[in-house]
């Protein structure tokens, strides 16, 4: 499992914004699609809640994931945030090797 999709929610669009421009700017990911909102239903605290919220759909190496979910959580204004990844099983290889040449190293 080279590459993988991960997927984050988020507050806000504003808050979804912050958070890809920071993972993209440190090259922890290649592209991120934001999309503006989702109803999220969802179990907290022994209840059933119900929550509108930004999407982001990360693309990028495993390799960085555990870097990524530290910028996450250090970024984020929940205190559990969603942070899921997904391999990506195949794809597009000129698309791929472009995700790998945006999260390598840059000199």
């Amino acid at each position: 499992m080279d590459h993988v999709v991960v997927f984050i929610t988020a507050a806000t669009t504003d808050e979804a914004q912050n958070i890809s421009n920071i993972l993209v700017s440190r090259r922890k990911a290649a592209c991120v699609n934001i999309v503006a909102q989702v109803n999220s239903i969802f179990w907290w605290q022994g209840k059933i809640e119900s929550a509108d919220e930004a999407l982001l759909i990360v693309k990028t190496k495993a390799t960085l994931l555990e870097e990524l979910i530290e910028l996450v959580k250090q970024n984020h204004s929940y205190d559990v945030p969603e942070v899921i990844a997904l391999p990506i099983i195949g794809g597009n290889r000129d698309y791929l090797q472009w995700l790998d040449d945006e999260t390598g190293l840059k000199l």
